[in-house]
């Protein structure tokens, strides 16, 4: 008879302290790197600069927001994480991607000291969606991989939904523009 290890296996862990902000959807908490927030906004005070778009067979993005030059995909994050609908009542803004995300609420920022690995049952789209889990207060909290809510492919397909629009054509692209639309108006 072989007698089991006290300490249960662990995976892999990366134990470099970071900032994270926590918030909710639809009840679940989830932590993200807050140097990859940019703003967070009520949706309130960002409805005038949010417009509807017609479909691009892309169920959980049906509005794009304007902040400056830039247009973002605003991801209902109800649908992307196949939560319950929710009323969300907060934006966030992400920095070096076109993505802003609906979210319920802010609840903190905390500092995360130990990122674990995902465990083996998260399977399909969610090894894309989260960077691993961590503790905070003594429960278990996904942490969002920011890249994660739109694929290279989602985003393409939106910016050639959007590219057909004129007044949003002359400002898709990664950096907010699109040169060749540009240059083309010249």
């Amino acid at each position: 008879m072989k007698i089991a290890p006290s300490e249960p296996r662990q995976g892999r862990r990366s134990s470099r302290s970071e900032p994270v902000i926590l918030f909710s959807i639809a009840g679940q908490a989830f932590a993200i790197n807050a140097n990859a927030i940019q703003e967070i906004r009520t949706t309130d005070s960002i409805s005038a600069a949010a417009t509807e778009i017609a479909p691009a067979g892309i169920a959980k993005v049906r509005h794009r927001l304007r902040r400056g030059r830039k247009f973002f995909h605003v991801v209902n994050g109800c649908v992307h994480f196949g939560l319950p609908m929710s009323r969300p009542t907060q934006v966030v803004v992400l920095r070096n991607y076109r993505i802003a995300v609906l979210v319920d609420s802010i609840d903190r920022m905390e500092t995360m000291t130990f990122l674990m690995a995902l465990p083996p049952g998260f399977l399909g789209p969610e090894r894309l969606w989260y960077r691993g889990i961590t503790l905070v207060a003594e429960n278990v909290v996904p942490v969002v991989n920011p890249s994660g809510f739109l694929t290279e492919q989602e985003l393409m397909q939106l910016d050639a939904a959007a590219a057909a629009e004129p007044d949003v054509a002359s400002t898709i692209g990664t950096e907010g523009t699109n040169r060749a639309s540009a240059e083309q108006a010249q």
